[in-house]
């Protein structure tokens, strides 16, 4: 992953139980609504095999991650695959160590101001707050108070009508799932939808 990069179009979509049929012409909507980043989680069926798939059909034009990576063996098999930045729901010491030896960018997940503080100092890229809907873009702008030097990615409650209160609050990134890569959509193939709401999105930034 190239964190510049990301940091000029702050946007990371979460694919989240897709099958495999679905990759190419997922992706292909993908990078034709302008959105560059898309994390693959572990906990989804073959993950490794749809990020080696996604990683084939996007070429350079994604930067293509692991999700939910939880243990060392799901690290390996998504580095393996391919991946070249890594997301979890919380703080894995082992995780965070083994990114930072091998300069993988990692954006640990953390809620209360401990955990957040917790994922800085272990050395995160990004601290992922997650769930950040339930207290929305006001605790980003709590949160940047005492922590103003932490770089936070808004994950969860991002939508159209939300994402740029998050960036305004002090939210560096968000992260996007549900509200987007909808699983009526993905079933549907409705790959149209996704794109042109994915259009939608990132014109608020």
């Amino acid at each position: 992953m190239n964190i510049e990069r990301f940091k000029k179009k702050p946007v990371m979509g979460i694919l989240r139980g897709i099958d495999e049929d679905i990759v190419e012409p997922l992706i292909e909507c993908v990078i034709a609504s302008g959105l560059e980043t898309i994390e693959i989680t572990m906990n989804t069926t073959n993950a490794p095999l749809l990020i080696k798939k996604a990683i084939k059909s996007a070429k350079d034009s994604l930067m293509i991650g692991a999700g939910t990576v939880l243990k060392l063996d799901d690290l390996k098999k998504a580095l393996d695959a391919g991946a070249t930045f890594i997301v979890s729901p919380t703080l894995v010491p082992e995780v965070i160590v083994h990114c930072l030896d091998n300069n993988i960018p990692v954006f640990p997940g953390a809620f209360t101001p401990q955990e957040i503080y917790n994922c800085m100092k272990a050395g995160a890229t990004m601290v992922k707050v997650f769930p950040s809907k339930f207290c929305g873009p006001d605790y980003i702008k709590e949160i940047k108070g005492p922590f103003q030097d932490i770089q936070l990615m808004a994950c969860g409650g991002v939508n159209k009508e939300t994402i740029k209160d998050f960036f305004s609050n002090g939210a560096s990134a968000v992260a996007i799932g549900g509200s987007i890569f909808r699983k009526e959509w993905l079933q549907q193939k409705d790959f149209s939808s996704i794109e042109n709401s994915l259009k939608e999105l990132l014109s608020k930034i």
